[in-house]
């Protein structure tokens, strides 16, 4: 299956995105109450910001997609874990669908993984999910990540987990 990503523009994607966040299964991006201009606020504040980004995911031109890239130093972790030269961090949704299909998610996070190790100073993925999230605990697990430790965040508890470009390899190969 084959992806691309853009720059998410907060204007024109808003709308888009307030759907998908807003939607009772993306309940851990914890924006269920969000107003259309709560998710225009919240976008443009990435846009703007040094070191975090967010980008549209298209799947034959559609925005199937959500992924942020951050650097874990600056953004969501500071001061949380020893940061690494060559860490990035990333959040990613899929969209909500009446018709899913079966290894979509998965197609999703490895697509996004690719694209953060495109990028040659990537060394490791970092990423926080809510304890409580077992389905993405399981995605994580599938394309390479190990749980480092369970750290508490001002909005939750999260296991800290960590995927190294050799770690995403491997489980490619794995899952061929």
């Amino acid at each position: 299956m084959t992806f691309s990503v853009r720059p998410l523009d907060p204007f024109s994607d808003a709308e888009l995105l307030h759907g998908w966040v807003t939607h009772p299964k993306a309940a851990f991006w914890m924006m269920q109450d969000a107003k259309l201009q709560d998710v225009e606020r919240e976008y443009m504040a990435i846009s703007a910001h040094e070191h975090h980004h967010a980008f549209i995911g298209l799947k034959d031109g559609e925005p199937v997609f959500l992924m942020e890239r951050y650097d874990p130093a600056h953004v969501e972790l500071k001061g949380l874990y020893d940061a690494r030269p060559g860490d990035v961090g990333m959040h990613f949704l899929v969209a909500p669908t009446d018709t899913p299909v079966h290894g979509f998610t998965r197609d999703v996070i490895t697509a996004v993984m690719e694209e953060l190790f495109a990028d040659e100073t990537t060394q490791r993925v970092v990423v926080e999910p809510d304890v409580r999230n077992k389905a993405v605990h399981a995605l994580n697990e599938a394309v390479g990540f190990e749980i480092v430790e369970k750290i508490e965040k001002p909005e939750k508890d999260a296991y800290l987990s960590v995927c190294t470009r050799e770690q995403f390899m491997a489980a490619r190969e794995v899952a061929r």
